[in-house]
């Protein structure tokens, strides 16, 4: 039977130089070849055992390893800031100086500018990224607007960035390439979104002159509606008569009584499903009036979308 090999413990389980480690005495040039250790860019190492090719933070910082003098930004970043917005097998979003030129690899996407030093931090482990604001930033003026304003909501939600911050840096950098569309994304932010396709669908109702509508919006079952089957509100409780806690939908228009809802794959699970019945049932008898939408009806069925929002406020205007 095979010796296992003796794994230094500064070498276990995150990535490592390899030629820094075999000048350090930790291992041999020869053991990197072994079935011990797995290759993920040059000269860049980790313990096989601590392998997964789907874990992105392995990769950001194999990437820190192998960039030491850029830092991670773009999607990347925002990964690390607790917003998931890659795409299956994703590189990771690097940001060099112009200077800079490292040999192409699949799993690194690397665009060249300067970075001030106030735009670099060091967390998770040392791994150098942009910061809030910044990351922020870059997405605003680099992906397409609906992925965005997704994803500078995920990092209002998620509480690492707050809106003023980001304006305040939008302004201090006034000059860079892209600024405008930031700054006319800046009016459209919501923290209080809580999905990729909530952004999508406020903004499809943005861009159709629609009102603004209500996020996250609580309805409440007011006293006169909460009767005992006589017509009569006196056998409720005081909290009732207060406003009961009924539902949080979405997105509302209040005024209207209209709420309108995104349903995604997780309502289709049979416990889900039959709350979301009685839940409905509950909003109809008070008179709200729920309109859902799918995935579908975001992506490719927009027009429709718009004109049976606009003919629930028309029917009730």
């Amino acid at each position: 039977m095979p010796r296992t090999a003796r794994i230094p413990r500064e070498l276990r389980l995150r990535p490592f130089s390899g030629s820094a480690a075999v000048a350090a005495g930790l291992i041999t040039k020869r053991s990197l070849t072994g079935p011990s250790w797995r290759r993920l860019f040059s000269d860049v190492y980790v313990q096989a055992a601590a392998f997964d090719d789907r874990d992105h933070r392995m990769w950001c910082e194999a990437a820190a390893v192998k960039l030491p003098t850029g830092a991670v930004s773009g999607l990347s970043a925002a990964y690390l800031w607790g917003v998931d917005m890659l795409p299956r097998r994703s590189p990771v979003h690097v940001t060099l100086p112009r200077s800079a030129r490292p040999d192409r690899h699949p799993r690194l996407a690397v665009t060249h500018q300067s970075l001030g030093a106030g735009d670099v931090i060091r967390l998770f482990g040392g791994i150098p990224l942009t910061t809030e604001a910044r990351t922020a930033f870059d997405l605003g003026r680099s992906l397409p607007r609906a992925d965005a304003l997704a994803a500078v909501d995920a990092l209002l939600h998620r509480r690492v960035l707050r809106r003023e911050t980001l304006a305040r840096y939008v302004d201090s950098h006034a000059g860079l390439p892209g600024v405008r569309r930031v700054r006319e994304l800046l009016p459209l932010v919501e923290p209080l979104s809580e999905s990729p396709m909530e952004s999508r669908l406020r903004l499809l109702l943005h861009d159709a002159g629609l009102p603004r509508p209500t996020p996250q919006y609580e309805i409440r079952l007011r006293a006169s509606d909460a009767t005992d089957g006589t017509g009569s509100a006196s056998a409720f409780s005081g909290a009732a008569r207060r406003g009961r806690f009924l539902a949080r939908v979405d997105l509302a228009y209040p005024q209207w009584q209209i709420a309108i809802e995104y349903e995604g794959h997780h309502h289709r699970e049979r416990a889900t499903f039959r709350r979301d019945v009685g839940r409905l049932n509950a909003l109809r008898a008070t008179g709200w009036l729920v309109l859902r939408f799918t995935a579908d009806d975001v992506l490719r069925q927009k027009g429709q979308l718009i004109r049976t929002v606009q003919q629930a406020i028309a029917e009730r205007s």
